[in-house]
């Protein structure tokens, strides 16, 4: 893994899990305690993090959503589009929460579709447009990540049925399997991928390869990627070999 890939993927463990021992992370991204040393002392230096005994701690968890929409910003809004142009009128499609489905969604304006989601950022960009019906998934709350979860969503993912699911991820490994730092999402993901006909992982090349804490699917479980041309060439070899419609942009 590239080694500003792995550093964002600390940061983000970080402002998930709070502050983290060495080991633990060292474990979590299945690198060496002196890698993660030498990553917490060089995000210290750049004033992302705070370096604490033993570990580290994120500067500031008021908004972490805030901050990774400004992440790779231009290549998601690029998988975003392209992602969104596979919709046509009349579809039913499920959004994944994060950043670059509120930048899918934004690109969603003016089809007469119905969007089924959990991610309150999308639900903010398309409420005021009247030709998109909006199903807004119950659950508690999660002001930071502008999402809800929860036993509620779970069991309101098991309601419905969409066409088409827009997935997104924390990482890709290099066998093709889905992986998420957010424990509490991973369920959530899991149901929405039964509850759809069409699984199309959107995701930026700055997460190929990538880690992260749970397993989501396999790539027998997904029917596309949207992806950027820097992504890993062996990641995307093994998705290709698993049948997996890959598009690059």
């Amino acid at each position: 893994m590239l080694a500003q890939s792995r550093r964002e993927l600390i940061l983000r463990t970080l402002r998930t899990d709070g502050p983290s021992e060495v080991r633990s992370l060292a474990d979590k991204l299945g690198v060496s305690q002196a890698t993660i040393r030498r990553d917490l002392e060089q995000l210290d230096a750049d004033g992302k993090l705070t370096r604490v005994y033993g570990g580290a701690m994120t500067l500031d968890d008021d908004d972490p959503f805030a901050q990774v929409a400004t992440q790779r910003a231009e290549d998601k809004d690029a998988v975003a589009r392209t992602a969104a142009a596979m919709v046509q009128d009349g579809e039913t499609v499920l959004l994944d929460i994060g950043t670059t489905m509120q930048r899918l969604a934004h690109h969603l304006h003016g089809k007469r579709i119905t969007v089924i989601t959990s991610n309150l950022a999308v639900f903010d960009d398309l409420r005021d447009d009247a030709d998109v019906e909006l199903i807004l998934l119950g659950g508690m709350v999660r002001r930071r990540y502008h999402s809800l979860a929860g036993f509620l969503t779970e069991d309101n993912l098991r309601q419905v049925h969409a066409g088409r699911l827009f997935l997104g991820t924390s990482g890709v490994r290099g066998d093709g399997a889905v992986m998420d730092t957010t424990l509490v999402e991973v369920p959530l993901k899991r149901a929405m991928i039964k509850a759809a006909d069409q699984v199309v992982l959107v995701a930026d090349g700055g997460k190929f390869p990538g880690v992260g804490v749970a397993r989501v699917c396999g790539p027998d479980e997904l029917d596309a990627v949207v992806t950027t041309a820097s992504a890993d060439p062996a990641t995307r070899i093994t998705l290709q070999e698993a049948g997996v419609d890959v598009v690059q942009v």
